[in-house]
């Protein structure tokens, strides 16, 4: 089954990653080194701090929802396991 979360991660060892959503799924960095993957909700806020690799996520309303800045931090499904 297919994941309509969208999954990011930070192997670019950066402090805040821009993102076009405010539901997703942060991993830390892509497998071997990721960590629990962990559902985040901005909800009404415009930014949040993942609570296992301290990623700050910034929602950009200018970005789709597949882009990221920097860029190439959204992670595809065959990489997720999901």
């Amino acid at each position: 089954m297919a994941s309509l979360t969208p999954h990011f991660a930070n192997d670019q060892g950066v402090d805040k990653i821009a993102i076009g959503v405010k539901e997703f799924q942060c991993m830390g960095a892509r497998p071997p080194f990721d960590h629990p993957h962990v559902f985040l909700d901005m909800g009404a806020d415009t930014q949040i701090l993942c609570p296992y690799c301290s990623t700050l996520y910034v929602y950009d309303a200018r970005l789709p929802p597949e882009a990221t800045e920097p860029a190439g931090c959204l992670v595809s499904e065959e990489t997720t396991g999901s």
